[in-house]
């Protein structure tokens, strides 16, 4: 129970790599608030934990208004007193090519992945740096590194941008002692990864499982991760073996991207 009774608020925390998370870290002993713009969702990751003896919160929040931010890290701080983690994950893309992209794809993913992203950085900041404690991990991906089989190029830049805003964060938050680091996850198997994998084989005129096929070759360790694999990283960069971890950002994608 390396994480007993730390209190980690987990954004996107209804599906996919959120969900896996929150009960990865709930399993490592902390007290997870589950927040995802859907309510049902949020409402569901925090039940499997509750179910399990163990202490959650869910919160309906869309990370891309800052009333709602707010308001979610309130009521964790109402209910349990205090923050000392926060895992940013919430995410929104669309399979496109870059000629197709239009104004509101780039304004949708950029509220969410990036906008986000900061003022919920920003705003649990503002409870850790009293107490000079915290730990925010960063959800980015591949796609900021320059991966060619981004699902779109506003993705790509958004998640590029948490890449530097970890570094920065990481720089002017560490006479605090907070820690932030961000986590680049390659080919998931999520429920908005299969959606894009869906578009994709039907816009080349192959099977779905021929294209689950070519995605896995590509992989040099031919397996597409499971969200338990970005969780368990999620748990060991909020445990205390990472305390002295800060500004990195942290690939686990089978290979893919060898830097």
């Amino acid at each position: 129970m390396i994480l007993a009774n730390k209190i980690a608020i987990v954004t996107g925390a209804g599906s996919g790599i959120g969900r896996a998370s929150a009960l990865a870290l709930s399993e490592a002993g902390a007290i997870v608030v589950a927040a995802d713009i859907n309510g049902a969702a949020a409402e569901a990751t925090a039940s499997a934990i509750t179910t399990g003896q163990r202490k959650a919160l869910a919160v309906q929040a869309d990370v891309g208004d800052l009333g709602h931010i707010d308001r979610m890290v309130r009521q964790a701080i109402e209910a349990f007193g205090q923050v000392d983690i926060l895992l940013n994950n919430a995410g929104v893309t669309r399979r496109a090519d870059i000629m197709e992209l239009t104004e509101a794809d780039w304004d949708r993913i950029h509220r969410v992945n990036a906008k986000g992203v900061f003022f919920c950085l920003q705003r649990v900041a503002r409870e850790m740096i009293p107490r000079r404690s915290g730990r925010i991990i960063n959800i980015a991906s591949i796609a900021g590194r320059g991966y060619a089989g981004t699902s779109n190029a506003a993705y790509a830049a958004s998640k590029g941008a948490v890449i530097s805003l970890t570094k920065t964060a990481a720089q002017q938050l560490g006479r605090h002692d907070i820690n932030v680091n961000a986590i680049c996850p390659g080919v998931t198997k999520t429920p908005l990864s299969e959606d894009n994998m869906r578009v994709r084989a039907q816009q080349e005129g192959v099977s779905a499982e021929e294209m689950e096929r070519r995605r896995a070759e590509a992989i040099p360790l031919r397996r597409a991760n499971d969200p338990e694999d970005i969780a368990a990283m999620a748990v060991f960069l909020a445990s205390p073996g990472a305390r002295n971890i800060t500004g990195q950002s942290y690939n686990v994608d089978g290979g893919i991207v060898p830097s």
